[in-house]
């Protein structure tokens, strides 16, 4: 099973960019972020005649998720995180498709830091580590993707400096990140190529692109059950590079799963 992530950075006004993809990379299960766009307008349609199933969760202009399932519905689980149901932002969606649970998460950016919008950051982070070990557990393959709007390391990014007062960098955030590993996920992209520079996000401003000048923020961490499955992780890097892109690639996974 290939599952893979992409914050679209619009759904509506990449669509045609998106089904490409789909056609091309052919991802058995496909987690969307930064939809922008409320339910009403989602373009549900046009993603069903691409041959795939889909819920979503999604607000006027800014956040939204979805899950898509080539050939099959996914079943939805979960629409928020548990605890906050006075949430206003829609960041996380909840699946479980052929037997894998699929949680699809967009964590807020958080700038400008020091703030109310770091803050709101770090209290998402904390409901997503407590809700992640209770997944953890389940006895099902667990994947959380998503964009997780944090730089692990500074490994996961081309130069750290300018980037220092970024709510992407902040001690808070990697710590945050690091607690989830701890619970024994794993980062499958860092599993599988350990020194390998991979870059999932490059900003529109100064050439970064061209540059190669980009960021590892888009993440698929694995519970133990999926993780002894896993047997490819990439990033389809070429798509960044095309007229209106997004700002994202897509990364994925390759579970083997039983017939």
């Amino acid at each position: 099973m290939k599952i893979a992530t992409f914050n679209v950075n619009g759904v509506n006004g990449r669509l045609a960019a998106l089904l490409e993809w789909l056609a091309e990379s052919k991802p058995d299960v496909a987690c969307l972020q930064e939809l922008k766009s409320p339910d009403a307008k989602f373009p549900a349609a046009a993603i069903r005649a691409a041959g795939y199933g889909v819920v979503f969760h999604g607000q006027p202009a800014w956040n939204g998720v979805a899950i898509l399932a080539r050939g099959r519905e996914p079943i939805e689980t979960g629409r928020g995180l548990p605890g906050m149901a006075d949430d206003p932002q829609s960041r996380y969606l909840e699946a479980v498709v052929d037997g894998v649970v699929i949680g699809c998460l967009y964590l807020p950016n958080g700038n400008p830091q020091p703030g109310p919008k770091f803050d709101y950051k770090l209290i998402w982070f904390d409901r997503l580590d407590a809700h992640a070990k209770a997944l953890f557990g389940c006895g099902l393959p667990v994947v959380l993707a998503g964009d997780y709007n944090v730089v692990p390391t500074d490994a996961d990014i081309y130069n750290p400096a300018s980037w220092r007062d970024d709510a992407l960098l902040q001690p808070e955030s990697r710590a945050a990140f690091k607690a989830l590993l701890d619970q024994g996920w794993t980062d499958a992209i860092r599993a599988l190529h350990p020194q390998e520079r991979i870059y999932t996000f490059w900003d529109y401003w100064r050439q970064r692109w061209p540059r190669n000048a980009g960021l590892r923020i888009d993440h698929l961490l694995l519970n133990e059950e999926a993780a002894q499955l896993l047997r490819a992780a990439g990033v389809d890097r070429e798509v960044r590079g095309r007229p209106g892109a997004s700002d994202h690639a897509p990364a994925w996974v390759d579970l083997a799963l039983p017939s």
